[in-house]
């Protein structure tokens, strides 16, 4: 592997070390653009499964990073203080446990740590390649466990489509006026990943949308057990989820429909909203419904709830970027917070 740190920016002397692993799939790549930018953060290597020998700016030269992409190589590679990993599920989970015996913290981008309940993995995904690393681990929805990512080893970077669903939830949850809900996302192409098939062939997604994944979508029991965590009375609460590829590079909006406890006025589900994020750098309660355009390439979460006195439910609606919030400037969030560094260092 050639030097690592050729073409980086100068850094001060004692500044974290990070390595990110997957750099070659969109989410990689765009931690690693983001790391090496970073004014804390020194980006010392890119590994990939593939492409090895090129420069990443070669891969995607709107990220200007001209790191050579090597294969990962722990014995070359020196310290490291952490690393992102964009691996898929299973693949992550074993060089996340290389990664700690060379003593680096890690933000891993997969499925393998998100969910604490071994045996609800084990239903969704399958056998654990590294089950006794996930009581090490943290689920990294900055603004929901802020104090315990601070401290830990491992951080299981949420799915988009939860970080969406639970930001829009969260105040819901933990005022205890849930009775179910229901959650309809819409996600740009990017979210399918460099590796396309026969439902998700850009030539499919222009001009449609396309559901996907019906009664059987992965995040589901994500967003279930981070609910049951904010409030044990929705321990058992069955979310009906469904998510829709449409024609965009990238973005999301997750619409949100909840059968409350009780009546909730507008002025009650204002003030829910504005509590949980009056202090909060990247949540932004928006008076009028968003759209993806207003966060894309952001960090931001746009969230505006409406309660339908016609109904009775309450409607959320909560727009990211799914590469950014939903994925790699959410890692960085997280890695700032790992470090004692000013949350928005890197991302405003």
């Amino acid at each position: 592997m050639a030097d690592p740190a050729a073409g980086s920016q100068p850094h001060a002397p004692g500044s974290p070390r990070v390595l990110v692993a997957g750099a070659t799939g969109f989410a990689g790549a765009l931690a690693a653009h983001l790391l090496y930018r970073h004014p804390r953060f020194e980006l010392v290597g890119v590994t990939g499964r593939s492409e090895v020998g090129r420069t990443l700016e070669e891969l995607y030269p709107r990220y200007r990073v001209p790191l050579q992409i090597g294969e990962l190589d722990l014995a070359r590679t020196g310290d490291l203080d952490a690393a992102v990993v964009a691996y898929p599920h299973a693949a992550a989970a074993p060089t996340v446990a290389a990664l700690r015996e060379h003593g680096a913290r890690v933000v891993d981008l997969s499925a393998d740590f998100r969910l604490a309940a071994l045996p609800t993995y084990e239903h969704w995904y399958g056998q654990h390649p590294r089950p006794e690393l996930l009581r090490d681990a943290v689920y990294g929805l900055t603004e929901l466990h802020r104090d315990a990512i601070a401290a830990a080893a491992i951080v299981a970077n949420p799915g988009c489509y939860p970080t969406a669903s639970l930001l829009g939830l969260a105040p819901l949850a933990r005022a205890g006026v849930i009775a179910d809900v229901v959650i309809d996302a819409k996600q740009g192409i990017s979210g399918a990943g460099r590796a396309f098939d026969d439902t998700t062939h850009l030539s499919m997604a222009g001009e449609n949308i396309l559901p996907y994944k019906v009664a059987q979508h992965r995040h589901t029991p994500e967003i279930e057990e981070q609910l049951a965590r904010l409030n044990p009375a929705l321990e058992g609460l069955a979310v009906q989820f469904q998510a829709h590829l449409v024609p965009l590079d990238q973005g999301e909006l997750a619409s949100i429909y909840v059968t409350p406890t009780r009546p909730v006025s507008q002025d009650e589900l204002d003030e829910l909203m504005q509590s949980a994020y009056a202090r909060e750098p990247f949540v932004e309660v928006a008076a009028q419904p968003p759209g993806t355009r207003e966060v894309q390439a952001t960090n931001y979460c746009r969230i505006f709830a409406a309660s339908d006195q016609h109904t009775g439910k309450l409607v959320v609606l909560s727009a990211i970027d799914n590469l950014w919030k939903g994925t790699s400037s959410q890692a960085l969030q997280n890695l700032n917070v790992m470090f004692g560094l000013p949350e928005t260092e890197g991302l405003s």
